[in-house]
């Protein structure tokens, strides 16, 4: 068994966001994404399906040319090679769903 808290021993980076690893399972890595507001995850896509899901804070997540408000509580999966980007409206704690074929260090390129 592995446990971990999303929301405990927070740490915001201002010029990007934190991106960690909370734990890993036989199928999936699960992420944390913290976003201050005004910071952007450029568009980019993922090589596997992807879930995203909102804890706390609202981010504008851009995909198939419209602009999704997502707001503490939502949910948002995607297929793989979907392009998207998110831009932090307000303080932000992001669960993100990989699989455990995808690299974190991809998704930590992203921000850099």
């Amino acid at each position: 068994m592995k446990t971990a808290s999303i929301t405990e021993h927070l740490i915001y980076k201002t010029d990007k966001p934190a991106i960690s690893v909370m734990l890993e399972s036989d199928h999936s890595k699960e992420i944390r994404i913290l976003m201050r507001k005004g910071q952007l995850m450029k568009e980019h896509k993922a090589p596997n399906a992807i879930v995203v899901a909102l804890f706390d804070g609202e981010i504008d997540f851009g995909v198939h040319g419209e602009t999704l408000k997502l707001k503490k509580g939502d949910l948002i999966a995607l297929e793989a090679n979907v392009p998207h980007d998110l831009y932090c409206t307000e303080d932000a704690i992001i669960r993100l769903s990989l699989s455990k074929n995808d690299s974190v260090d991809r998704v930590n390129k992203i921000v850099d």
